[in-house]
């Protein structure tokens, strides 16, 4: 979602700076050359990281509970 608005932003003010200009093509060659080069930045949401973060801490909790159960049934041989 952020790199679209950047994007957005990006091509929006690019868009306007050349409106009366001839290269009216250059605005999409801007913004697909702007996209890839996002795209190799290999960026993530806010919201994509969130839910991985949220998954990971879940992974910790439960692998917390594994070594504790481990512990116990160690303790008990």
């Amino acid at each position: 979602m952020l790199k679209e608005q950047i994007l957005e932003k990006i091509t929006s003010q690019l868009a306007e700076a050349i409106k009366a200009s001839p290269f009216q093509d250059i605005e999409t060659n801007l913004k697909a050359i702007l996209q890839a080069s996002f795209e190799k930045l290999d960026l993530v949401s806010r919201e994509e990281f969130d839910i991985q973060q949220k998954v990971l801490l879940q992974t910790r909790m439960k692998l917390d509970e594994l070594e504790k159960i481990i512990k116990t049934l160690e303790q008990n041989k």
